[in-house]
This record gives structure tokens, C-alpha cells and sequence, in this order.
């Protein structure tokens, strides 16, 4: 997308496609499997879809700040697809010659290795793990409109955790 903010909402859809709509559509299923109302079911969608997103915006900034051997996978693996990610997206606001390689999916020789640069020197790992925060209070707003419950609190547990994986 040329518009930062159309790039932005695209990411944000895009994240809910890949990772929250599979969770989201989960804890739904769940509260219809056992019989819930439609507000309960309601309030498990919201849930879902807020941790999702979350989980997704956190596996983002790991890519940018965990080493192979604790991520499992290679690092920059998002930029070397030529996906701009939360982290990247918002670096762009700090140097906008980011926009330049987004545009062509870092796909130049030395894009990768400038976008990870501009990266690390901005602060889009740390607003991204912000938004991640955003998400997961969303979620716990959502999940504490329910009764008071072991249940409810390990759903309120699992949010937090999100937050602090480091794979």
C-alpha cells in the first residue's frame, strides 16, 4: 500500500486473517458448544480476536529481537518475504526512507539489511509491543465482563503471557 495508514490497517486485517480470526472463531466455538448466550459468545470472539492479534504483533517483534536458537526459526524471516510488519511500519514514521524499500518488498540488494537497521535504531519494536499491550487490556476487558471463575482467570492469565513469551 502507498498510504501509511492504509498500509497500517492492511497489516492489522491482514494479522486477524492469518493468526486472531482462527483463535477469535475458537473460544467462539467453545462458548457455543457449551450452550452459552449470545453476549457470552460475543464476549469469547472478542477475546480471541483481541489475544490473537496481540500473539501475532509479539511473534513480530521476536523476528526483530530473539536469535534463532530461542526463536526456532530464522530472524528478519518477514523482511526477507518482503512483509513489512508492525515493527517495520512503524519505524517508517521515524525514517521515511523506509517507505522506499516497503514499496519494492525490500527486495534490492542491502534492503533487508537497511530495514533492519532503521529497525533497530527507531523505536517500532517498543510501539509495537505497546499496541501488543493495547490488545491483550482488550482482551482481559472483554474476558472479565464474565462471572468470576478459575476458568475466567486462567483466560486472564493466558493474555498476560502474551505478552512475555520469548518464542
Amino acid at each position: 500500500k502507498e498510504n501509511e495508514n492504509e498500509r497500517f490497517v492492511h497489516y492489522l486485517e491482514k494479522t486477524f486473517k492469518k493468526t486472531a480470526s482462527l483463535i477469535a472463531n475458537s473460544c467462539k466455538a467453545v462458548s457455543i458448544l457449551g450452550n452459552c448466550d449470545q453476549d457470552v459468545q460475543e464476549i469469547a470472539y472478542q477475546y480471541g480476536r483481541n489475544v490473537g492479534i496481540a500473539f501475532q504483533l509479539v511473534d513480530d517483534v521476536l523476528d526483530f529481537t530473539s536469535c534463532v536458537d530461542q526463536l526456532g526459526k530464522p530472524t528478519a524471516t518477514d523482511l526477507k518475504l518482503g512483509l513489512a510488519t508492525g515493527p517495520v511500519l512503524f519505524a517508517c514514521q521515524q525514517f521515511p526512507e523506509l517507505h522506499t524499500l516497503i514499496m519494492r518488498r525490500f527486495s534490492a540488494d542491502g534492503d533487508v539489511d537497511q530495514a533492519w537497521q532503521y529497525v533497530q535504531q527507531s523505536d517500532g519494536v517498543q510501539q509495537t509491543c505497546y499496541l501488543a499491550h493495547q490488545y491483550c487490556q482488550e482482551a482481559i476487558r472483554q474476558i472479565s465482563m464474565l462471572h468470576p471463575s478459575p476458568e475466567r482467570d486462567a483466560l486472564i492469565q493466558l493474555a498476560e503471557i502474551v505478552l512475555t513469551r520469548n518464542k
